[in-house]
């Protein structure tokens, strides 16, 4: 019981300092007063915990600390204290406690490799650093190894390994070519963390013998590197090439072919492994496997999530960082390597520890002496870390003893301190990963009171505003500060007073009986001290005559007034503002002291003018509206442009100046407001005027300011109310002097094009801006807030310069400047750029989907830290798709849709969904290069909404008093079916609708049998379906029931046999169309009485010509148009004969394009063409030698002429197959036979006779024209008459051959 009352008190007690802490003193920041206070040494520069050197350079420890008075240093080693005056290498600079070690002059920083502490001392105590490591960077040799060459096998894995020297610190592994390039890495072939180089499966494009391993140590700026390599990869074709080689014929050979193989893992091994890592540090598990086809790796946490927007994945997905760790992400991480024949995974436990880390570092305490305070040191980690204290340097178990102080575990309390307790105290946080030291000194002033403020310090205020009196004060105990007006006031109290904590006096309303001396009273325990101050308190400034509305005529002449009452101590300034901007650089405008005239107004001075007043005090304004309208018409006066200014005239020629006169023309009745100067360039573009200046009109001489390296000639152009006059003749020219450039380019941009470069645009300058011959640009750049120099280079007269080899999209500093062979111009100012923008690298996380309804859906997305965008962020894009409808349990092919974003958006709406469907959607963000990796796909589904209206509705088989009906269900169901709805009601011959019938009907049903009807009765049917979200759309029919069979006398029957629903009139429809080139065939269907006569009629669309009409033979229901042109848009409909206007709709087709057969027609070729005249023009002398020889009785010894000439060219052609035959013999006087063929024995058959002139006509009546072409009559005759000697017989016509070719 004692035991816990001790505790409770002790917790109180706590309590009571904690808040008695609050009131410990602050020190003013006032430089003459801090030189003068006492003060504990504080540490404020020292060198890191872990210090490595470069061995080649001198050391320097850094220490540096302030103090009142001054400390002095000193240094342990090793825990031992370290004589620096003993060791000539090694100096302390001066009123600082830095060592320099000298190594560069013979010292060796191995020999100084040790743990340094540093103490900075004064009288009121002893600060010390951080224990500081200090050690010489290493970059060894690689150690000497005989490397035998790798053979690999295609397919098989291999790995490389690299086994670089230990160094200090740890080298960066890369592995490159005899060349210097980077050897290629990807999926299949990368570098683990080792260094090693994997591959998962080797390929003969990987034989090579220059595969080497660099090992860059940073500390060192040295790149050792390890012997080559090599590699050689035997494929099985040439393999079973190699031992077909050597083996004989009856021996079996023949290597495996590459064989695909599941994954194995080759780092880590086994199944199982652990890594620990420190919080706050970059976690990297690393998965490389083997297989063929190369194996793709996935990562996932066992029983939860990688973290959103701290994991990335490297080397191919190989390695996985996890940025910023704490315990929460320790758990098993899993890696899976998996191709098309299976999978392997490794389980990595990780433990995430801590170093130790503040929660509450322990702050510097000023008390006053008898004054009460705490240090509070508290820490975390994993392991918990021990609270050690140390006063001065030393434990404090074994530091001299101070009554006033307590240790409280992590809280030393003070209670009742003295000055002799003034002392640095050190906590030291510490587990097995690392230590935090933090000093905190307590400082015990007893100090009279100061004030800080001037004395007799003047305050100036208005009447009626508030007044602010200083009264800075110092002292310890914390003084008392009072408030007095004149020498012998009383004190300042009551509620026109308000007393502020830092001794300010405040008077809210100050009047004019407020002005005065005030003294201000500061006292403690040690003395008092009192300091002046005097207020005056002024009249305010008003303005008694304000500027007032104005309507003035154009070319008139207005004032506004602006009189004032101030303060006579005050000097007021007045500003004239037009439109709150300063009043245009115009002689028109003159300010007087009281007002504002403006002398022959323009349009353009409409607008509103303000006299502003001020003082060092106060400002007052006012304002008034000018407005300008048009003078009274004058009668009879013809205005006109002025003539053009003439005699231009140069004088007093200067580098940069030149004046300008000339004699103004005839101003045709209105008045010269202006006249414009121009100038042209003739050494830079002649013959181009640009705009120089303008004067007013009254004015005909101007001083204007000339640009270096221009060749200047000017004109005049003088302007009035009408218009602008010709130009004037130009002036003689003015060639000034080459000098520096006045100004640098403009619109300075830095946009990369890649990732990897800055290119560097700008507006070149003019010809005549670049004051001289040579122009060129300086461009420099550097990284913005990185401490780096400025790089540069100097380019031709270009607009553009790319810088390579930048990081991706980071800030850049730039600047371009001017310069010609005289010189730079001005310094130019800086603009910032970024280098070029790479593709995002995260997706968004959280991705989140609200429907809304069944068509609408909202998607949420948290934004990805735009660090990781890498780019300028230009928004977001949604995927979605529909993965399936939820009635059918379908799918179909997917059709992704894509809504974008603009800006940083974290939300957006999807539209247009289908009820009763399963979606899936994904959210990239996309910057100026494109889009990053997609979030994990989300899938939602939409609730049901109302279905299509049925697919068909059909009814046949009528009866007397029933009906079927037929349909089919929704296209569109939208949901689950509940039922169909079916209405229906009589239509009576004046087509009035009767009672109207409702009947449900299952879901699942697909016709139904209609009942007890009314005979020969027309009914309207209304059918819909419905889910449980409601009905949907409707279709429509109508149908008959048949005739009373005792009622049809005189009537016709309706078909036997008739099964479906005659319609009440004929009609026709469903006209389809199938187009060719040159004709169409026209397919309809009929409803309505049979033997109906049909008609097609058809014309050219668009046309007003009257419509074509082809009868259809029968009842056919189709029907071939014909000779139609090709490529032509006809419209068409289809008719029957007697039924008065009916027609079915029109329908449109086109015929096809007029195309080249595929096939070549011999018939239109040149050379066919150029062949056949050939030959007509040879049958054609044959024809004419025959009818020569003919009339003179002579024969025709084609045999003779063959035997003697046997040219087969001239054989007359066979008509089976085109070729020449042979001609009967006639030289013998025997006669010449009908035949074209002739049989192997030269002999001539009549049966073998197949063409010839008797062939077509009898004897000689066959005759030719003069063309040659035969007229005689074709006969048909089988037989023909015995030839009877030469008069009876008649050569082959030439042109039968022919024909029998052609």
């Amino acid at each position: 019981m004692m035991k816990k009352k001790s505790i409770s008190a002790s917790k109180a007690s706590l309590v009571l300092f904690l808040c008695q802490m609050i009131s410990a003193l602050d020190v003013p920041l006032d430089s003459k007063l801090l030189e003068e206070l006492l003060q504990p040494p504080t540490i404020t520069q020292q060198s890191p915990k872990d210090y490595i050197v470069d061995p080649r350079e001198n050391i320097v420890i850094q220490c540096e600390a302030k103090g009142k008075p001054p400390p002095s240093f000193s240094w342990t080693r090793n825990g031992t204290h370290f004589d620096i005056d003993k060791d000539a290498q090694v100096t302390m600079k001066p009123n600082s406690g830095t060592l320099v070690i000298n190594i560069m002059n013979g010292g060796k920083a191995e020999a100084y490799e040790g743990v340094y502490q540093c103490t900075a001392r004064n009288e009121r105590g002893a600060a010390i650093s951080n224990n500081i490591v200090i050690r010489p960077s290493r970059s060894p040799l690689w150690t000497k190894e005989k490397l035998e060459p790798n053979h690999v096998r295609e397919g098989d894995s291999l790995v490389l390994h690299c086994r670089p020297p230990v160094g200090l610190p740890p080298p960066i592994i890369f592995w490159m070519d005899n060349a210097f390039q980077r050897l290629p890495q990807s999926e299949r072939v990368s570098q683990g963390l080792n260094g090693d180089l994997y591959f998962s499966n080797v390929q003969p494009e990987d034989t090579r013998e220059d595969y080497i391993c660099y090992a860059r140590f940073n500390h060192t700026q040295t790149i050792q590197q390890k012997q080559p390599i090599s590699v050689k990869v035997f494929s099985m074709d040439s393999l079973n090439d190699t031992i077909a080689a050597n083996l004989s014929d009856t021996d079996i050979y023949g290597a495996k072919p590459v064989t695909e193989r599941q994954p194995i893992l080759l780092t880590p091994t086994g199944s199982t492994s652990t890594k620990v890592e420190l919080r706050g540090n970059v976690l990297l598990l690393e998965c490389i496997a083997a297989g063929l086809p190369t194996p793709v790796i996935r990562w996932i946490k066992e029983g939860g999530e990688l973290p959103v927007n701290r994991t990335f994945f490297e080397n191919f997905k190989k390695t996985l960082k996890i940025i910023d760790v704490s315990e929460a992400d320790s758990g098993n991480y899993k890696c899976i390597a998996r191709n098309m024949l299976g999978s392997v995974h490794h389980v990595i436990s990780v433990t995430v520890k801590a170093a130790p880390y503040w929660i509450t570092a322990p702050r510097n305490l000023v008390l006053s002496p008898g004054e009460d305070g705490t240090l509070i040191c508290r820490a975390n980690g994993n392991p918990k870390p021990n609270i050690s204290w140390f006063a001065n340097g030393v434990p404090i178990a074994i530091a001299p003893e101070d009554p006033s102080r307590k240790v409280d575990g992590d809280t030393i309390i003070f209670s009742h301190v003295q000055e002799r307790s003034s002392a640095v105290y050190q906590c030291n946080a510490s587990n097995e990963y690392g230590y935090l030291l933090a000093n905190a000194f307590v400082n015990v002033l007893a100090e009279p009171p100061r004030v800080l403020t001037p004395a007799n310090k003047l305050y100036q205020v208005i009447a009626d505003s508030p007044a602010l009196l200083d009264c800075a004060y110092f002292g310890s105990p914390k003084p008392e500060i009072e408030w007095f007006k004149g020498v012998k006031g009383s004190i300042l109290r009551g509620n026109e007073y308000v007393f502020h904590d830092n001794g300010t006096l405040e008077i809210p309303v100050a009047q004019k009986d407020s002005t005065g001396t005030y003294t201000c009273v500061a006292r403690n325990e040690l003395g008092k001290v009192q300091n002046e101050v005097r207020l005056e308190v002024k009249d305010p400034t008003m303005i008694i005559k304000q500027p007032e509305y104005k309507v003035i005529q154009r070319y008139g002449q207005v004032s506004f007034e602006c009189i004032i009452r101030h303060d006579s101590t005050l000097l007021p300034t007045v500003i004239w503002l037009k439109d709150n901007d300063e009043l245009p650089d115009d002689e028109r405008f003159l300010v007087g002291k009281d007002n504002l005239t403006i002398m022959n107004v323009t349009d353009k001075d409409d607008g509103t003018y303000t006299c502003i007043v001020n003082t060092t005090l106060d400002s007052v304004s006012a304002s008034a509206v000018l407005t300008v309208v048009a003078a009274p018409p004058t009668p009879a006066i013809i205005y006109a442009r002025p003539n053009p200014p003439f005699d231009l005239e140069l004088t007093g020629q200067l580098e940069r100046s030149v004046e300008l006169s000339w004699i103004p023309g005839d101003e045709n009745n209105s008045p010269i407001r202006n006249f414009v100067i121009e100038y042209e360039d003739g050494l830079h573009e002649p013959g181009v005027w640009h705009y120089q200046t303008e004067v007013p009109g009254t004015q005909t001489t101007v001083q204007l300011k000339l640009s270096p390296y221009v060749n200047y000639s000017f004109r005049v152009i003088a302007v009035n109310e009408i218009g602008r006059s010709q130009p004037s003749e130009p002036s003689e020219q003015y060639l000034t002097k080459s000098a520096n450039p006045d100004e640098n380019p403009s619109n300075v941009q830095g946009i990369g094009s890649e990732p990897d470069n800055l290119v560097i645009t700008w507006e070149s300058l003019k010809g005549f801006q670049s004051n001289g011959p040579g122009l060129q640009y300086k461009v420099s750049w550097r990284q913005k807030d990185v401490d780096d120099e400025w790089t540069s280079v100097i380019v031709a007269n270009v607009s553009k310069y790319i810088v390579s080899g930048t990081p991706t999209f980071v800030p850049y500093e730039i600047k371009v400047q001017a310069l010609n062979d005289l010189g730079y111009a001005p310094e130019p100012s800086e603009v910032i750029g970024h280098s070029g923008e790479d593709l995002p690298m995260v997706a968004p996380g959280n991705v989140q989907v609200h429907v809304i309804n069944s068509t609408l859906a909202k998607v949420h997305w948290d934004p990805v830290p735009l660090k990781t965008v890498r780019g300028h962020l230009q928004g977001y894009k949604v995927y979605y798709w529909k993965v399936q409808s939820l009635s059918r349990r379908s799918r179909r092919h997917v059709e992704k849709k894509i809504l974008t974003f603009r800006g940083n958006k974290t939300f957006g709406m999807l539209p247009g969904l289908e009820p009763y469907s399963s979606y899936k959607l994904n959210v990239r963000v996309v910057n100026g290069k494109g889009e990053g990796p997609a979030s994990p796909d989300k899938v939602f589904k939409t609730p049901e909404g109302v279905p299509s209206s049925p697919s068909f509705l059909k009814i046949t088989n009528p009866t007397l008093d029933s009906l079927t009906l037929e349909w089919g269900s929704p296209t569109h169901p939208n949901g689950v079916l509940t039922s169909y709805i079916l209405k229906f009601q009589p239509i009576n011959n004046t087509h009035e609708l009767g009672p109207l019938v409702e009947i449900r009907i299952p879901a699942n049903e697909s016709s139904l049998i209609l009942k007890n009807l009314n005979y020969s009765t027309r009914y309207k049917f209304y059918f819909n379906a419905q889910t449980s979200v409601g009905s949907g759309s409707q279709i429509t029919e109508e149908a008959v029931t048949i005739m009373d069979e005792g009622k049809m006398a005189g009537i016709l029957r309706p078909a036997v046999g008739a099964g479906k629903v005659q319609p009440l009139y004929p009609r026709i429809r469903n006209v389809t169309t199938a187009a060719a080139e040159t004709y169409a065939n026209i397919s309809w269907e009929y409803e309505g009485p049979d033997h109906a006569n049909f008609y097609v009629e058809y014309g050219v669309a668009g046309s007003k010509e009257d419509w074509k009409k082809e009868i259809v033979n029968g009842s056919r229901s189709f029907f071939v148009l014909k000779g139609l042109t090709p490529g032509t848009a006809y419209k068409v409909r289809v008719g029957a004969e007697g039924l008065s206007g009916f027609r079915s709709s029109e329908d449109v087709f086109e015929t096809g394009p007029a195309m080249a057969s595929r096939q070549i027609d011999i018939a239109t070729q040149g050379w066919f063409i150029g062949l056949m005249c050939a030959v007509a023009l040879l049958i054609l002398i044959l024809l004419i030698v025959c009818f020569i020889r003919r009339n003179k009785g002579g024969k025709y010894p084609v045999k003779e002429k063959e035997d003697a000439h046997a040219d087969p060219e001239i054989q007359p052609m066979k008509e089976d197959d085109g070729t020449f035959g042979e001609y009967s013999d006639a030289e013998d006087h025997k006669p010449l036979k009908k035949g074209s063929r002739t049989p192997s024995d030269r002999t001539v058959k009549k049966e073998d006779s197949d063409d010839s002139l008797v062939d077509y006509g009898e004897g000689v009546n066959g005759q030719f024209n003069e063309d040659g072409s035969f007229i005689g009559q074709y006969s048909g005759k089988k037989e023909k008459e015995p030839a009877e000697g030469n008069e009876s017989s008649e050569a082959p016509s030439p042109v039968n051959a022919m024909n029998s070719f052609v």
